[in-house]
């Protein structure tokens, strides 16, 4: 009988803050920093997506 894992695995995480940078080359310290750029950018969109909603409900039960 095969061992079935059900448990979903995790993604490795690409980049941990904090973690030694010596062992990488220019060109991948270029994609990480292209990749975090990315998600800054991605945050930020989000960040903004919920402060609209925000400002909404704050306009909404400022009426009442």
């Amino acid at each position: 009988m095969a061992f079935v894992d059900d448990e979903p695995k995790k993604k490795a995480r690409r980049h941990e803050i904090g973690q030694d940078l010596s062992a990488l080359s220019v060109g991948e310290l270029g994609e990480r920093i292209a990749e975090l750029k990315d998600e800054i950018a991605r945050l930020e969109t989000e960040m903004k997506a919920k402060g609209a909603v925000k400002s909404a409900a704050d306009a909404l039960f400022r009426q009442r």
